[in-house]
């Protein structure tokens, strides 16, 4: 058990001197990465740069104990931090201390929900996010981080807000006040970044324009000029501090905790799946990761940390970098460590246009173009649903957009439940397939006696009376001759009390008509249904077949059941055969 919940316990014994040097050198890669971002992050999240280093320290920890993917990167992101923002503007907060003490207590509510659901096994509650809500809330949100910069990049002064329009407002209220030095800094970090990736990934380019860009700020007195600059970052590592809470603002922050729960795993969960993939020397575990991501949250917030998930761009660097194990992780603590220890003096003048850069980078590198394209050839109703979360997460808000985007897409669910494939089959020529006639035109045999209907679903209170129609439908359109309505019910999985009933009435009213009901292909749970539920009486045991050529066959008389027929045909939970 002890093993389960710390996987440190089983791999650290085993654990072999030809992976250290890939993890120190992973380590040493990340935690440089992590100084520049950390800060940066925290300025998203409306903090203090310094409480970015504070996330990079304890929850590393607890994950690299308690964590099952042996990449992944743990510290503050973007999304999480413009989620912070996001879910703290919106309070009527009286200062800078209220705020801070907000989203520490914001990391501690979120570890709590994320320890309870992997304790809970609800690890498959991520499997609601689809791919065309993620993708559309991810370039939205990266949009609006990188428009929550642009204050910074031009040196003004923008009241923060995560709506697009407001934003967009304020800036052009504050154009007349530019800053023509920040901009020059911002944009020339832009391209050194993007230069230096182009030479060589490994390059600590958010490291070297930090370096660059405080040497020109001391050096050339640009503080002078109306530059802003990050100013005094506090120094030592953060003290044990309990989180404090007023009781009157828990309701306002329930929505965005839960928001940030389920957003922050699906970014670890999604990344470590894609890390495991290349490595075959473990498995990651959904529950489990939601107990490790918690923990770091829950601690980390006794250390003044804020939310903190796993890292796209840093955990693929510390796989790239030769990561083996989460002792990677402990040695980017001790830089980041040795940082706050030592160096936040340097950081003072850092100016905050070269932080604004460091993120347009990183988030713009979020926005998925070829995703959309290809759902607009493919799915039109996917790529509708992508549009739909895009848009009003761009428009009304980043919870608004992630929490109507998973409403969508589950009513895209139902619906296309509702409404599920429905196919006519008939005898292929010269063989013993039946398929759907519309697809093979003349080379089908279409007997007027025989209805043949596939349902591609499970059969549920949801789509019965589609079923029911589609089924009448069909009846009426073969003339008076129809003697047999065969059901292949190959892909029918389930059949509730609801559609149970619907079948009994359906069977009944055939009946009276003096036209026969076969079923064919029935997979052993809804065999199981058939028989419990007491339909197998009104369907009759004979009628009841393992294909569709069988029940065709016995329908026109050419063949009767097999002994072995009506064993594999009447096979269920309760009784494997009875005459």
């Amino acid at each position: 058990m002890l093993k389960k919940i710390f996987p440190i316990i089983q791999w650290l014994p085993v654990y072999k001197k030809s992976w250290l040097s890939g993890d120190i050198a992973a380590g040493i890669t990340v935690g440089i990465m992590l100084i520049p971002q950390g800060m940066a992050y925290a300025m998203i999240a409306g903090l203090p740069p310094v409480f970015g280093l504070y996330a990079a320290l304890v929850p590393q920890v607890m994950y690299a104990f308690m964590g099952t993917s042996k990449q992944l990167a743990v510290g503050p992101v973007a999304m999480d931090s413009l989620l912070v923002a996001s879910g703290l503007g919106a309070l009527a907060l009286s200062g800078i201390e209220e705020y801070i003490a907000m989203a520490i207590f914001l990391a501690l509510f979120m570890g709590a929900i994320q320890l309870l659901l992997g304790l809970l096994r609800m690890g498959f509650l991520v499997n609601f996010l689809s791919k065309p809500v993620i993708s559309g809330f991810t370039s939205a949100a990266a949009i609006t981080i990188g428009m929550s910069q642009v204050k910074h990049l031009l040196g003004i002064n923008v009241t923060n807000t995560t709506q697009l329009i407001s934003l967009f407002q304020h800036i052009i209220e504050k154009l007349h006040t530019i800053n023509l030095i920040a901009v020059s800094i911002g944009l020339i970090s832009i391209f050194i970044i993007l230069g230096l990736k182009k030479i060589h990934t490994k390059i600590p380019a958010a490291l070297v324009i930090v370096i660059l860009g405080i040497v020109a700020t001391y050096f050339f007195n640009l503080e002078a000029f109306g530059l802003q600059i990050v100013g005094n970052v506090p120094e030592g590592l953060p003290s044990f501090v309990l989180p404090t809470l007023d009781t009157t603002k828990f309701p306002e922050l329930f929505t965005i905790a839960i928001t940030l729960a389920l957003i922050a795993f699906m970014e670890a969960i999604s990344v470590s799946k894609a890390i495991e993939e290349k490595h075959q020397d473990y498995e990651v575990d959904a529950n489990q990761e939601l107990i490790a991501l918690g923990t770091a949250n829950i601690v980390g917030s006794l250390f003044q940390s804020y939310p903190v998930t796993g890292g796209f761009s840093r955990t693929a660097v510390n796989d790239q970098a030769g990561a083996k194990t989460g002792v990677a992780a402990l040695v980017s603590v001790l830089i980041v460590g040795l940082t706050l220890l030592f160096l936040t003096p340097i950081f003072y003048y850092l100016p905050k246009s070269i932080l604004a850069a460091i993120i347009m980078v990183a988030v713009f590198g979020l926005i998925d173009i070829s995703y959309p394209i290809t759902l607009y050839k493919n799915s039109k109703d996917e790529f509708y649903l992508l549009l739909l979360t895009f848009g009003l997460t761009l428009l009304i808000g980043i919870k608004e957009g992630i929490l109507i985007g998973v409403l969508a897409s589950l009513l895209l669910l139902v619906y296309r439940t509702s409404k599920p494939h429905i196919a006519i089959l008939g005898n292929i020529k010269g063989t013993d397939y039946f398929k759907n006639i519309n697809r093979f035109g003349d080379e089908v045999i279409i007997d007027e006696k025989v209805l043949i209907l596939r349902f591609d679903a499970q059969l549920y209170f949801g789509n019965k009376d589609y079923f029911k129609k589609e089924l009448y439908k069909e009846i009426q359109r073969k003339n008076a001759k129809l003697s047999t309505v065969i059901l292949n019910a190959e892909s029918i999985n389930y059949i509730d009390s609801s559609a149970i009933h619907m079948l009994k009435q359906v069977i009944m009213d055939l009946k009276k008509k003096n036209i026969s009901f076969l079923v064919s292909g029935a997979i052993g749970p809804a065999r199981d249904i058939i028989f419990s539920s007491g339909l197998i009486d009104l369907i009759g045991r004979n009628n009841l077949f393992v294909k569709t050529v069988d029940a065709y066959q016995y329908c026109t008389s050419i063949t009767t059941k097999t002994e072995l027929q009506r064993k594999i045909a009447w096979q269920n939970k309760s009784k494997l055969y009875l005459d």
